[in-house]
């Protein structure tokens, strides 16, 4: 059944959430304060490791002069797109959307904030990616059932810190995944180990950046950074 590993990932997320909100109810501010940094050191050794694993799947001795180019020029370039389009205020509108059908008074000053955090950590990255084509194409589901197991234990944290505004992820989650999911059959051929370990690599500087705004809330526009982990698709194209 294709699409089964997302709509497990989806469940688990829900699920998280459930016990995430029974165990945010009976926490003071200062605790959700803790936790929150908590969860964002997490995110932070979430996207070292995954860079690690990136870059390791680039080139077998580490980055080299071209990678670390193509790398430098994804996020500029990127970035600069995700700019002019704003997908950070994208995300935030329709978090604020999602907030405006929750009943007044269930939904938390951080629903926004939760929201988008959850939503980008969850689809940044490289099981999402292909652990979607694995499904489409042979309807293995192991990569996204390892996926779902670990946004579910994070969707608990998340949730107890931030709020509901973490639920309202599995909307991106589900057409996210799923739209790969369905063009797996198009898109496969041309994903080399090259293009998945730079998409890998750049999508794992971005839940670092995550992580560095839940800790020190800062306030870096990851969103606008989106671009960047597609555009080693058209790099590797172009043979370089």
């Amino acid at each position: 059944m294709s699409g089964l590993g997302t709509i497990v990932n989806v469940a688990a997320i829900l699920g998280g959430c459930v016990i995430g909100l029974l165990v945010k109810g009976g926490l003071p501010k200062h605790l959700e304060d803790t936790i929150t940094s908590a969860v964002g050191l997490c995110v932070i050794f979430v996207g070292i490791s995954g860079a690690l694993k990136g870059m390791m799947t680039v080139t077998a001795g580490g980055l080299d002069t071209r990678d670390t180019l193509v790398m430098v020029l994804c996020m500029v370039i990127g970035s600069a797109l995700g700019e002019w389009i704003d997908i950070e205020d994208r995300l935030e509108q329709l978090g604020i959307w999602c907030k405006s059908k929750i009943p007044a008074g269930k939904a938390s000053g951080t629903f926004v904030e939760a929201f988008v955090s959850s939503s980008l950590l969850f689809c940044v990255g490289a099981m999402a990616i292909v652990g979607a084509l694995e499904d489409g194409l042979t309807h293995n589901y192991s990569t996204l059932f390892t996926k779902a197991v670990m946004d579910g234990v994070l969707s608990i944290i998340f949730t107890a810190a931030l709020g509901i505004g973490t639920a309202f992820s599995i909307f991106p989650v589900a057409i996210y995944q799923g739209s790969i999911t369905l063009l797996a059959g198009v898109v496969r051929p041309y994903l080399t180990e090259l293009m998945i370990g730079r998409i890998s690599f750049i999508g794992s500087i971005l839940i670092f950046a995550l992580g560095l705004n839940l800790v020190l809330n800062s306030k870096l526009k990851i969103g606008n950074m989106l671009p960047a982990v597609f555009l080693p698709v058209i790099v590797c194209l172009l043979g370089y």
